[in-house]
């Protein structure tokens, strides 16, 4: 059985972890003292330095949170039963939608880089959403619904394509269009990876209307 200490200093974590969350989304990191967060949590400081060494320490446990939360969301629609195509397109949506987020938009993407420095923030990112992506283009992959190309080559490339798309969408003035602006874009890109009925790929196609595209510009110069 659990022991009521045990369960008293879970508990004490996760109000601290909550509390740092809602103030440093609404306030940044900078602008949140741990003073601040104590007493939201309505907890004392030596609680805090119980569990945290310091503020920075707080944001990542924070920073773990939110991502851990969304994760858990994006895997549950990912792995839901039914064709793969439509789970893994409803992933990349839902991904998109995510980035609208206050708690992400704030934490994961603009404070994060900063306060954890580049390195440290990109293998969090990668710890969490690289290995879910990747195992979603493996299955796209096996079920034939993509090309046969390196899985970890498209996995990169996608990775970081969405994660320029989450930072256009946290940065855009009208965070809204530019989520569906993103949106739009990214289903393109994987759509031009797909396989066609007639057993070609979507690549193929892709460069076939560009090249109308090109020929039907030269005819009007």
């Amino acid at each position: 059985m659990r022991s009521r200490r045990l369960e008293y200093s879970e508990s004490t974590r996760k109000a601290l972890v909550g509390s740092a969350v809602e103030l440093f989304t609404k306030r940044g990191y900078a602008g949140t003292s741990l003073d601040e967060v104590t007493k939201r949590a309505r907890l004392t400081k030596g609680a805090l330095y119980h569990h945290f060494s310091g503020k920075q320490a707080l944001f990542e446990a924070a920073f773990d949170a939110v991502e851990n939360d969304f994760m858990l969301k994006l895997t549950e629609i990912v792995s839901a039963p039914g064709d793969p195509w439509d789970t893994a397109i409803a992933g990349l949506r839902a991904y998109v939608r995510v980035c609208l987020e206050p708690s992400y938009q704030r934490i994961v993407i603009h404070e994060a880089p900063v306060v954890m420095g580049w390195e440290r923030w990109r293998e969090a990112e990668e710890h969490f959403s690289y290995g879910l992506l990747r195992s979603t283009i493996e299955v796209l992959v096996e079920s034939g619904e993509l090309e046969q190309l390196p899985v970890e080559t498209m996995t990169r490339l996608l990775f970081g394509a969405l994660s320029a798309g989450a930072s256009t969408i946290a940065g855009a003035s009208d965070p809204r269009k530019a989520s569906a602006e993103v949106e739009r874009t990214i289903v393109r890109v994987v759509e031009g990876l797909r396989v066609r009925e007639d057993g070609g790929g979507g690549g193929a196609k892709a460069e076939e209307e560009s090249s109308r595209r090109e020929g039907r510009r030269s005819r009007r110069r």
